[in-house]
């Protein structure tokens, strides 16, 4: 705890200090998804076309990133990349350390990227993909007109949860020494010895972010699912319909079974 009672007043005040830093943390977030994406979809591809020996490396490279801490990850290929490429020649140890917080997020997100792309991809109905087929479309317009916008509809709340996942994990970039909101954060505390307040306004500005990340995917997710609710909407009021006409015919049924008896 701080050497200070605890007073408001300095965590509105360390919440506009922190806000410099927030261009770090987002360039880390934003720049590890956006090469994600990609190194996810490359991964993702051996796997789902089953390719023998690329399918094997997939799956070591996906178990490796799932399965080990992020922080041992950035300690392993900040120290680890540079020894292994003075092998060859390069030298890159005065490499801003920035660049190897971005790697390991990247390769780190495409880990889960790839099973994200895998899961929605296989979760898009087949028949689909035959009906397209069958009405003369070919595999790469089969794929970007139908399995594509489904995927990618259904992938929306897992995809946001990476990046929220993502926003705090950035958190440990400090251990090399970057200066993001934690890693500032970490500094005035230490300097003020008021570690409640600026923690406080830390954790807020953390929760601001995830916030408006939340409310974009939800009107994204909204957005793409717009259609589907537009056709089960009508379905529905079709479905109720029929209902309401089988109720009126049963009964108007029942005049004539009497007459009969």
């Amino acid at each position: 705890m701080g050497q200070h009672p605890f007073d408001i007043s300095y965590v509105f005040e360390y919440f506009v200090k922190l806000l410099p830093s927030l261009k770090i943390t987002l360039l880390i977030v934003f720049s590890s998804i956006l090469i994600g994406v990609v190194v996810g979809l490359l991964v993702a591809l051996p796997r789902l076309y089953q390719i023998p020996v690329l399918k094997r490396f997939s799956q070591i490279y996906v178990s490796f990133f799932r399965g080990t801490p992020i922080l041992i990850q950035l300690f392993l290929f900040y120290y680890g990349v540079p020894e292994v490429l003075k092998i060859i020649g390069l030298d890159i140890s005065k490499t801003s350390a920035l660049y190897f917080v971005i790697l390991t997020y990247s390769l780190h997100s495409g880990a889960y990227i790839s099973e994200m792309i895998r899961g929605a991809i296989t979760a898009v109905n087949l028949g689909q993909v035959e009906a397209a087929y069958a009405m003369g479309m070919n595999g790469y317009q089969a794929f970007s007109r139908i399995v594509l916008p489904q995927a990618i509809a259904i992938s929306i709340p897992v995809f946001a949860n990476l990046v929220i996942g993502n926003l705090k994990d950035t958190s440990l970039a400090f251990s090399l020494g970057i200066m993001e909101m934690t890693g500032t954060a970490r500094t005035i505390g230490a300097l003020s010895q008021r570690f409640v307040e600026i923690y406080i306004s830390l954790a807020l500005l953390y929760l601001l972010i995830s916030f408006v990340l939340q409310k974009l995917f939800v009107y994204v997710e909204r957005r793409l699912h717009r259609h589907e609710s537009d056709t089960m909407a009508t379905q529905r009021e079709h479905s109720g319909r029929r209902r309401l006409f089988h109720k009126f015919e049963s009964i108007s049924d029942i005049p004539s079974k009497e007459a009969r008896l």
